[in-house]
């Protein structure tokens, strides 16, 4: 099947992944909760049924400001299959930017992830004309939650509703705007990046192929859903059909590897250099034999190849493997 709109991983999930369990991980009250294949495409559906019938129309605009969390491809895919363009902003920037990004989107709707975002950005969406509505991932009191759209969308479900969403869906096409992103505001105000379903699919397409992962695989996600690396990986790992989980903080990024020990994850090399010098560091408080053999591993590491290692290599690694990592990391 050619998977070339955001929303074609539905019909792949429903084709390759019925029966996945952890299609999406996160942690709610210190315990890993998943989302399997039939709760994504469920909830996705919802979401799009819901949004129809509050009116939204192909083309218009809904903002989130969030975590990373499930509910956010939830509203992702649901927005997508009915041609609703997502527009993602980063959780940490100004005031004044996110009244421009508001403004220049033309975003009718906004939902924040908790209490702290919906105080923050409240008193702005009342600033800006075209917001119609502000939801929230968490409960918050006094605010509208992103789940009154979901049981809508679920009061809605029959045969009229879903012929509604076939037909959207078939009205879009791969180079239909799927998304906007906002640059840093480095070089002056935010400018609105507009990218399609063929742009992002593309490239889970070609990444995909290179990676050797499989449905069997885990994926540790923690750079920020909002920015461009990481929703591709995000459609990477969905295309290929990895379990996906959702670091609860860059503080626990560590402490979450341990945990679920992911196959893979998107980094930057500023956080591998922090994660660097940590492991260092650690190295240089140990005394005597322990320092020498850390310190021996962390050489040998370093020669390390992708492909090609001797097998007197690979036996040292082994060594280095089983009694130089500090459990304290």
């Amino acid at each position: 099947m050619e998977t070339s709109r955001i929303f074609d991983l539905l019909e792949q999930y429903k084709k390759k992944f019925p029966n996945k369990k952890n299609v999406f991980s996160a942690k709610e009250n210190g315990k890993w909760v998943s989302y399997s294949t039939e709760d994504y495409i469920k909830y996705a559906n919802y979401i799009s049924y819901g949004l129809l019938g509050m009116g939204f129309e192909k083309g218009d605009k809904i903002a989130t400001v969030s975590n990373n969390r499930p509910e956010w491809n939830f509203v992702d895919m649901g927005m997508s299959q009915i041609g609703v363009v997502h527009v993602p902003i980063y959780p940490t920037i100004s005031e004044s930017e996110y009244e421009h990004i508001l403004k220049h989107s033309g975003a009718k709707i906004i939902i924040v992830s908790d209490t702290e975002l919906y105080n923050k950005i409240e008193p702005i969406a009342k600033k800006v004309e075209g917001v119609q509505a502000l939801y929230t991932f968490d409960i918050v009191d006094g605010a509208k939650n992103w789940k009154s759209i979901l049981e809508s969308g679920k009061e809605l479900e029959g045969p009229e509703i879903r012929g509604k969403v076939k037909l959207r869906r078939d009205s879009i096409k791969k180079e239909d705007l799927a998304t906007i992103i906002y640059t840093s505001g480095t070089t002056g105000l935010p400018k609105g990046v507009m990218l399609s379903h063929w742009n992002f699919m593309y490239q889970a397409q070609q990444i995909g192929a290179i990676l050797r992962v499989n449905h069997k695989h885990k994926a540790l996600s923690f750079l920020p859903l909002c920015h461009v690396l990481e929703r591709i990986g995000g459609y990477t790992w969905q295309y290929k059909g990895l379990g996906i989980y959702y670091a609860e903080s860059t503080d626990k990024i560590a402490d979450n590897i341990k945990e679920i020990k992911p196959d893979v994850f998107i980094t930057v090399p500023r956080l591998l250099e922090r994660i660097y010098d940590k492991i260092v560091g650690i190295g240089k408080d140990l005394k005597g034999k322990k320092k020498d053999l850390f310190f021996w591993a962390v050489d040998l590491g370093l020669k390390y190849k992708e492909r090609g290692n001797s097998f007197a290599y690979l036996a040292k690694l082994k060594v280095a493997n089983m009694y130089s990592w500090p459990p304290a990391w």
